[in-house]
């Protein structure tokens, strides 16, 4: 996501991280602040970098329940390493 970040973080869908970075962007314009274009985010704030981080999540989550109640279902194979989303390891209820 971060010019030059080796964090470790990766896409897992090819072909989303151009959609992913428009994503960052667009939160970061609904919370004010304000990015320099070059797209280095090293000068803003832990504050707000995790804000838009945190808002990314929450929207992520938001649109996964909105599939989810309207019958569109995640698919198995779609979550990390092809685990899929049928629930939370050793059984139980997913919220």
């Amino acid at each position: 996501m971060a010019e030059g970040s080796k964090t470790g973080n990766r896409i897992l869908v090819r072909g989303a991280e151009q959609a992913m970075d428009n994503f960052k962007y667009e939160v970061a314009r609904t919370l004010n602040i304000n990015v320099p274009q070059g797209g280095y985010w090293g000068d803003l704030s832990a504050r707000d970098c995790g804000a838009v981080g945190g808002h990314m999540v929450r929207r992520m989550i938001q649109l996964a329940e909105q599939s989810l109640a309207g019958g569109g279902g995640l698919t198995a194979g779609a979550g990390p390493a092809g685990g899929g989303f049928g629930g939370p390891a050793g059984g139980g209820t997913v919220r």
